[in-house]
């Protein structure tokens, strides 16, 4: 009898694992950083053991809210997993082949059910969102459009619905032609993809440069001008649902006529920007001026070959050729070509590289066609028109107490996993007829794992380290190895992928490379248990592939795991190391606790710290979180300034969730009765640049000094009693908090995905994040490395380097076209002077510890027509230079220079000093001018979006879901249990934004220029090839 086996590992006979979990009713609220509501839902049955994030993720994204009966709205964990486990058996059941028995089927969906419930594993989105909703509520809603596969007529057919067989894939690679036909068809099918959130990726290799004739005759308009008309595409799919950017990725092959223009697209339209923005129009994204230019909507990639590597380190040259003759069109220098795309990739992060020649080196489908292009973030890597589920495992889940790995109960993990996905495959509906028919005969997946990075820490691994590139190589060998051991095995009894018989020599040819490269990892460094694992599994996949091939073309992927990370409480997501020691854990009600990342006790403890030297450790880092015993600013000096152990009470309830002491005295925290007892008049507590702490006559220094003990230092560099030789192990990938100096550097990052690359049988999701110092020959040089160290892809990102580009050109630089037209028959300009008495305003903040003072002077009309900058602490010449700096844009202003044109250029300039803002709305600013300019647009451009948190009553560009209007939280005070919710989740009106900044602070210091989460507004941390929220777990950019 045909069908495979399955053992319970974590499952019992008769037992549901669903009602094996301890589960509460909890409230799920995502709030803005004013502390507006975005979404809420209340008395939803979650696991206990699910943090505050998870919960709002699947309750607000996952849980359907139209269909269900009793009620329209699934109100538990228990029946989103139910669904999905469910459908997914079912289906097998009717594709047959699958299981041995009833009682495998019923051991399948348990394990399935169980391995979900407990976050030791995830699909990607689609599923969550589609998965078992016909099954489970007879959902047969929508109006289909889409192909699955018709056993009965063995072909595709339309769908005449949208749920019997769901869209169940993140990933799509489409096929473009040269044709004018096909290139308005892959429009129609990108913006059908991008309506349900999903990403695709084309090469557009195939279609002729504007060098090139018609075949009627005529010049060809070339490729630039149907990119550009494909980007118009997804900018109008994008803003039509949703302010998320359309994920999406253009490739093309070096020897395109038109690669020039298209390494330097972007640069190019930059530049156009910043004339636009020099002229007037609005600097945000969605403004006038990049929606006015091209390239936008997409993550640009140059295919490079072998051959264009081997002619750069020769000096050689480098031909392009003609798409419809052969013939040669130009050539170039190959060094020339390289140095532009890293200049390109400096100056505004694209494009990106694939190595082509890798890439097709490790392709199990060559007699079919070779690979062109990938999806958006550059982990799904296969034939043209064809699509991926993805599926990623919690490697935290297998870490036994004693510092070993549980071997077996991930390959069980990855087996079920691998299994549910190729079901996934025929139960699927897709886009296009050609995709469902690639689908079925090639039925690539993506298995892939997350919380490596935590792993290697609390292991006592250094992340850029020899021992860690052991581990990761072993254990992507075993993910991918016991992955295509399971697909094998289902070719036993299923039979390999239809188009196995044309390609087996390749595919095992293959299979045969990942076997030779698992037994190049050091013995000497990798545990043993590991290394064993990974011979044997691809010891087996020969074998097995030998005797019955495999089921499918692919298995893994390194993807980002952004929003199915938090949803598996995942400290690290895909291969990323952590990006800060310290986290705000998210309450219900809302609000942040702060907390060390338990990998950090974790690994204190395996490296035999005693139990009261982790915990000084772990103070030193978070703070004793209490005014008790702090130097200074405690209860026997406040109690001599009139403090009542209520007072202080209060106080002490706020400081779990601050990020500096300050925030903790205001009147949000004390109430206005007691503001007045202790003899601050009203207008003097309102003032928005009010420092409760410096009016009771603390100093700066004091300040300071209480701040480090009790907020703690955010950093465990320094701490005590901490070895010097175990500081690696905490690197994170940004230094961390304000005395931090240790972090990952970019080889670091590279060196890791060499150690995973050869065991995916696509490609690794990550963005290698460098300084803003970092130069246009350090981003060559890592391309090198990393085509040397047999990377398939990279992406880079230069920190700050798209908000540079409008100072860069606006700047004078010397060419002739920027300032000679300019200057010709310019008309005289006159002053116009302010009166002699005028209003204005005076704002006082503190920048990253610095005080500094801005006035303003204003016309009659209101216009502003001169500001002041005062530092009074600052050494004379940095005073002198910005009182200098100031009276140059006052003149500019009184001879009629646009506050707007200022604002544009000014905003996001980076030096020191930098970082937290004691302001009501700005939180965080880049420089001391970034935070000038930021002010002088919200308080006379009403420019909101510059600002963290928008005046209250003001509008936002944050796109709320229809269901949810905003809704103003109504309690002024917690107390017990969530008091250290304190710090966000309060009204506007009753916190004023003084305590809503805590996360994003922290997140504002190390992200840089990350953009706001599009559904929240709170920072968003760089996830791969794209942006993650923390506070509500969306995914920017990435499918």
């Amino acid at each position: 009898m045909k069908g495979m086996k399955f053992e319970r590992r974590y499952t019992k006979p008769g037992v549901n694992p669903l009602d094996a979990v301890t589960y509460e009713k909890r409230s799920s609220a995502i709030a803005n950083p004013d502390g507006s509501v975005v979404f809420k839902m209340e008395n939803v049955e979650i696991p206990k053991f699910w943090s505050q994030l998870a919960t709002d993720i699947v309750v607000s994204k996952y849980f359907r809210k139209a269909g269900v009966p009793d009620g329209g709205s699934e109100v538990s964990v228990r029946q989103v997993i139910q669904r999905i486990s469910y459908a997914i058996r079912k289906s097998a059941e009717e594709l047959g082949g699958y299981f041995h028995t009833l009682e495998d089927a019923d051991t399948f969906e348990a394990e399935l059910a169980h391995l979900l419930v407990t976050q030791k594993g995830a699909f990607n989105s689609p599923v969550w969102f589609n998965c078992g909703l016909s099954e489970a509520y007879g959902i047969h809603t929508g109006s289909g459009g889409s192909y699955s596969w018709d056993f009965k007529k063995g072909a595709p057919t339309l769908t005449k619905d949208s749920y019997t067989h769901p869209q169940c894939s993140a990933c799509f690679i489409q096929k473009v032609e040269d044709d004018l036909m096909s290139i308005f068809d892959l429009i129609k099918n990108e913006a059908r993809l991008f309506k349900f959130g999903s990403g695709t990726g084309s090469n557009f290799s195939k279609i002729r440069g504007r060098q090139e004739k018609l075949s009627g005759g005529g010049t060809s308009s070339g490729l630039m001008s149907f990119l550009e008309v494909l980007d118009r595409g997804a900018g109008a799919t994008k803003s039509g649902g949703t302010t998320r950017r359309a994920a999406k990725m253009v490739c093309l092959d070096m020897d395109h006529p038109e690669i020039v223009d298209f390494i330097n697209w972007k640069v190019r339209e930059e530049k156009k920007v910043a004339a636009l923005i020099a002229a007037g129009y609005s600097s945000d994204f969605n403004g006038d001026a990049y929606k006015t230019v091209s390239g936008q909507n997409s993550n640009n990639s140059v295919r490079i070959s072998d051959d264009f590597m081997k002619a750069y380190l020769d000096g050689g040259k480098w031909e392009t050729r003609f798409r419809t003759t052969g013939d040669l069109c130009e050539t170039y220098n190959a060094r020339d070509l390289m140095h532009q795309i890293a200049y390109a990739a400096w100056a505004c992060a694209d494009p990106g590289v694939q190595f082509d020649t890798t890439i097709n080196n490790w392709h199990t489908a060559m007699n079919t066609d070779r690979i062109n292009a990938s999806n958006p973030c550059s982990e799904y890597m296969f034939l043209d028109d064809s699509a991926c589920n993805l599926a990623s495992i919690n490697l935290m889940k297998f870490l036994n107490d004693n510092g070993s790995f549980d071997v077996e109960g991930y390959r069980h993990a990855c087996r079920i996993f691998i299994t549910a996905q190729e079901i996934l495959i025929d139960y699927s509906s897709y886009p296009t007829l050609a995709i469902a028919q690639n689908s079925h005969d090639y039925r690539p997946l993506g298995l892939g794992y997350a919380n490596l990075g935590t792993l290697l820490m609390v292991k006592g691994v250094p992340y850029d380290s020899e021992r860690a590139l052991a581990i990761c190589g072993a254990l992507t060998a075993i993910t991918t190895g016991h992955a295509y051991r399971t697909s094998a095995e289902i070719a036993k009894h299923k039979g390999p992928f239809p188009g196995y018989v044309r390609n087996a020599g390749p595919t095992l040819r293959v299979m045969k490379k990942h076997r030779e490269v698992s037994y190049t990892i050091s013995e000497k460094l990798c545990p043993a248990e590991l290394l064993k694992a990974a011979h044997e599994d691809w010891d087996e996949v020969v074998r097995l592939c030998e005797k019955y091939g495999i089921r499918n073309a692919q298995s893994t992927v390194i993807a980002p795991t952004g929003t199915i990370g938090l949803l598996m409480d995942c400290d690290t997501t895909g291969i990323e190391p952590d990006f800060s020691l310290v986290k705000f854990k998210k309450l219900a009600g809302g609000g942040y606790f702060k907390i060390v990342n338990q990998s950090v006790t974790r690994a204190l403890f395996n490296l035999g710290y005693r139990e009261d030297q982790i915990r000084d450790i772990v103070t030193y880092v978070t703070g004793t979180l209490t005014l008790d015993g702090a130097p200074h600013i405690n209860s026997a000096t406040l109690k001599e300034r009139g403090f009542t152990d209520e007072d202080i009470e209060k106080i002490e309830i706020q400081i779990p969730g601050i990020f500096e002491l300050q925030f903790a005295f205001n009147k949000w925290a004390l109430g206005e009765e007691t503001m007045k007892r202790l003899g601050f008049k009203e207008e003097e507590y309102n003032k928005t640049h009010f420092n409760m702490l410096e009016a009771l006559g603390f100093s700066q220094k004091q300040m300071a000094e209480a701040n480090d003990i009790v907020c703690g230092r955010m950093t465990i560099e320094g701490a005590p009693r901490l070895k010097p030789e175990h500081l690696p192990i905490f690197d994170c990938a940004n230094k961390c908090g304000k005395y931090g100096k240790r972090f990952i550097a970019p080889m670091g990052h590279i060196r890791m995905m060499s150690a995973a690359q050869p065991f995916i049988s696509g490609a690794i999701s990550k963005t290698v994040n460098l300084p803003t110092e970092a130069t246009v020959e350090d981003i060559e040089k890592i391309y090198v490395e990393s085509w040397k160290l047999g990377l398939k892809a990279v992406a880079l990102y230069r920190d700050g380097c798209k908000l540079s580009q409008p100072l860069n050109s606006g700047s004078s630089s010397g060419s002739k076209t920027d300032s000679a037209p300019a200057a010709v028959n310019a008309p005289k300009q006159q002053r116009h002077r302010l009166p002699k008495k005028r209003a204005g305003l005076t704002q006082e903040a503190r920048i990253g510890g610095h005080k500094v003072y801005v006035r303003t002077g204003l016309y009659e009309n209101g216009q502003l027509g001169e500001i002041f900058i005062d530092m009074h602490k600052e050494g004379a010449a940095y005073r002198s230079m910005m009182n200098c700096f100031a009276i140059a844009v006052s003149l500019g202003l009184q001879y009629g220079v646009p506050l707007q044109e200022y604002v544009d250029v000014f905003t996001f300039t980076r030096f020191e000093p930098s970082g937290p803002v004691d302001h009501p709305n700005i939180k965080f600013a880049t420089s001391i001018v970034d935070y000038i300019f930021r002010l002088l647009a919200m308080e006379y451009l009403g420019r909101n979006d510059l600002v963290q948190v928008p005046p209250i009553g003001a509008t936002t560009d944050v796109t709320l879901p229809l269901s949810a209007k905003p809704q103003k939280n109504s309690h002024a005070h917690l107390k017990g249990e969530t008091h250290a919710s304190a710090s966000v989740a309060k009204s506007p009106e009753s916190s004023g934004g003084e305590n809503a900044g805590a996360l994003n602070e922290h997140l504002g210091q190390m992200m840089g220029d990350a953009p706001f989460c599009s559904l929240c507004g709170h920072v968003t941390v760089r996830n791969g090839a794209c942006y993650r929220c923390l506070n509500c777990g969306n995914s920017m950019g990435c499918s």
